[in-house]
């Protein structure tokens, strides 16, 4: 009897989430972002909530929970309700190298999280000093294996995706160029085109005013694509190391448990938002190129980048903070 009754409570909890998830959503929506207003995971937030908001035909408000490099946002929406109706901005950071980088993570990207799609993605730009008698990629590669300790490159912090994009790079050319870790991008490029730092992995919309200033040499971008902001400067993978591809990127994630038809009509809408024009613009100007495809492609993505970073840091020895 005792079995039975299990069996009808199970039943009718089952039914109840069915049903709710099938007029999902009839309310409003929150996407959490792991960083402050402003930057570029919150613009990329801030468009798809909006052109999801109209698709789904209930609003998605925005909110910001930043700090310990998005892993506040992160383990805040990974206990949220699995209802769909809390949604998280994941990152390269967030998803990719903080499990090799931090020692005790407060959430699980694989086990804490239902992949929805990928967004965006974004290419590093290598640029130099103009004091660097270098014009290519290859000439710069050539220079610094011939001073081996000399040069410096600068980063916006220890344990990020610019430094270890720039230790991939060093490693798979093995150069030997010396780590100044800034806070954040300003100083850095402040100091490169002060000819005081010798080379820097930057964001390509924060370099691309030097770039065309020619205040700094930009010698590759770090996708498998050319920039759509740069779109003179060559890849690395065209310059010097085929199939290399290397950046940040942005991708929307559910909590665990969340009903796979959920899932799937927020995937929906976000692959409808990434099609308009609208956010295109915005995307394109702040040098992101849309992503987009199924729940399985960003899964496939997330393992690779997490496989791909915990090789890189075990090879150069970085310590877990």
């Amino acid at each position: 009897m005792k079995m039975k009754i299990n069996l009808l409570v199970s039943s009718a909890c089952f039914f109840i989430s069915a049903a709710s998830a099938a007029d999902f959503p009839n309310k409003e929506l929150t996407m959490v972002i792991p960083y402050p207003p402003g930057g570029i995971t919150d613009i990329v937030g801030r468009t798809v909530a909006e052109q999801m908001g109209q698709d789904l035909g209930q609003p998605v408000v925005v909110e910001n929970r930043s700090g310990a490099g998005g892993s506040i946002g992160a383990s805040y929406a990974a206990r949220a309700k699995a209802d769909g109706y809390t949604m998280f901005l994941g990152t390269s950071a967030t998803h990719g190298t903080n499990p090799s980088t931090y020692k005790n993570l407060s959430y699980d990207p694989v086990l804490d999280f239902e992949p929805v799609s990928l967004l965006a993605s974004a290419p590093l730009v290598i640029i130099t000093s103009n004091a660097l008698p270098v014009e290519s990629l290859q000439e710069f590669i050539d220079y610094a294996k011939d001073r081996p300790g000399e040069l410096s490159y600068a980063t916006t912090g220890t344990g990020g995706s610019v430094h270890l994009t720039t230790e991939e790079f060093a490693m798979l050319n093995d150069l030997d160029i010396v780590h100044v870790p800034y806070k954040g991008s300003s100083p850095a490029l402040t100091d490169v085109v002060g000819k005081r730092i010798d080379v820097m992995f930057d964001n390509v919309p924060s370099a691309t005013p030097f770039i065309k200033a020619g205040k700094v040499k930009a010698l590759a971008v770090t996708s498998s694509d050319r920039s759509l902001l740069l779109p003179d400067v060559k890849t690395v993978a065209e310059s010097t190391n085929p199939g290399f591809d290397s950046g940040s990127w942005i991708a929307l994630y559910a909590p665990k448990g969340t009903p796979d038809n959920v899932i799937q009509k927020l995937n929906e809408s976000a692959n409808n938002a990434l099609k308009r024009q609208s956010l295109i613009d915005i995307f394109t100007e702040a040098g992101l190129s849309t992503q987009g495809g199924s729940t399985e492609d960003l899964q496939e993505h997330q393992q690779g980048e997490i496989t791909k970073w915990a090789e890189v840091v075990e090879a150069i020895g970085y310590e877990p903070q």
